[in-house]
């Protein structure tokens, strides 16, 4: 554990320190949210804070690379090397929008690009461990399955980053969780099956790490959003993690253990993106049931709705945060504890959310109406 806390507290030292150069690249390159009809900011903001979130990650990565406890992962270093370079491909790709407002074709072929690329380094979705089988059999299944995984993952925290520090708290929270449930699996009684596990919390504490580093400059008031080359890079660095616990475990030993049940590794990537995925799928239902493309712009998210019930900025960001870590969390726990009593905690924990988010509304009902003056 030791190990991955250091780095991700090397990630998120060289994100803290890194964001004012990124703000500084911002203004002068003329990378600068302006102020449009569906934002929730006041006043012109700058971005390429992805810059800063890469430099952590990479920075830690290349540290902790001589620790004895990681060389199982770094001698077979083909997987490392398709998820950071991979994220440099995006991170690249997210700044040149950032600046120059690309449009979503070339952005979507630059996503493929890194999405193949990550396939290419012996990253894919091999299997899904549903009742102990493997359901994929061909290599090119396997990588037009992991693009598409990486893509969507890429797109869905795209578009929930409409908040200052949503995007990145919401992959903190979930990170953190999806990061318990990976070393859980690298001191489990049967590490053979989960070989990968390590890599993905390595992975999972460095992307944990670079959020937190972030967080602080993204706060509402924001000084700095993460833009494009922050939103994909975090997208990508988490579904080549969640690959590969999930596509490359080897399911005949994946029921040996009752706490370990096959179908967490496919649960808990979606637990953890599933406000992300939630907003994307009803973006795209809403806009393409319009007639509209489903790229195109509205003030509909979760977050606006969030802000229509009458939330404040920061307590909107904050309930979608519990919301996160409900899921999350909850999916988690499964490893430690049992589904009888995870199943009630959960259940608590989704009713006092929902109260939370509804809280506005009460406050209307309880408020009696103005009199009209004599």
């Amino acid at each position: 554990m030791r190990v991955y806390l250091l780095a991700l507290l090397i990630a998120a030292t060289v994100a803290y320190l890194m964001t004012p150069l990124a703000r500084w690249c911002a203004l002068r390159w003329g990378a600068i949210t302006a102020v449009r009809d569906r934002d929730v900011h006041a006043i012109p903001t700058p971005r390429l804070g992805g810059m800063a979130m890469f430099a952590g990650m990479l920075v830690a990565i290349l540290m902790v690379s001589s620790l004895p406890f990681l060389s199982g992962v770094y001698d077979n270093i083909r997987p490392l090397v398709g998820i950071m370079g991979g994220a440099a491909i995006v991170c690249a790709l997210g700044i040149a929008d950032d600046i120059w407002d690309l449009d979503w074709l070339t952005k979507l072929m630059g996503q493929v690009l890194a999405g193949g690329f990550l396939a290419w380094q012996g990253v894919l979705l091999y299997q899904l461990p549903t009742a102990g089988m493997p359901i994929l059999g061909s290599t090119r299944m396997a990588t037009f399955l992991t693009v598409l995984t990486v893509v969507i993952a890429m797109n869905a925290v795209n578009f929930v980053d409409g908040l200052d520090g949503l995007a990145a708290g919401v992959l903190a929270i979930g990170g953190t969780a999806f990061f318990l449930y990976a070393y859980l699996l690298t001191a489990g009684a049967n590490p053979g099956a989960y070989a990968n596990a390590n890599l993905a919390a390595l992975v999972l504490a460095v992307l944990v790490g670079a959020c937190v580093g972030f967080l602080p400059h993204n706060v509402y008031p924001a000084r700095i959003f993460m833009g494009d080359s922050g939103a994909m890079v975090l997208g990508f660095v988490f579904s080549a993690a969640a690959i590969i616990i999930t596509g490359q475990i080897d399911p005949e030993q994946v029921l040996v253990r009752q706490r370990f049940p096959a179908f967490l590794p496919m649960l808990l990537p979606f637990a953890v993106l599933l406000l992300p995925l939630l907003d994307m799928g009803l973006a795209i239902v809403r806009r393409v049931g319009a007639g509209k493309s489903p790229f195109h712009p509205d003030r509909m998210h979760l977050h606006h709705r969030m802000l229509q019930l009458g939330h404040s900025h920061r307590r909107a960001v904050a309930i979608m945060y519990v919301w996160t870590a409900v899921f999350a969390f909850g999916v988690a726990a499964l490893v430690r504890w049992e589904t009888t009593v995870v199943l009630i905690t959960f259940g608590v924990a989704v009713v006092v959310a929902t109260l939370l988010t509804l809280g506005p509304l009460r406050g209307r009902a309880a408020t009696p109406p103005l009199e009209a003056p004599l």
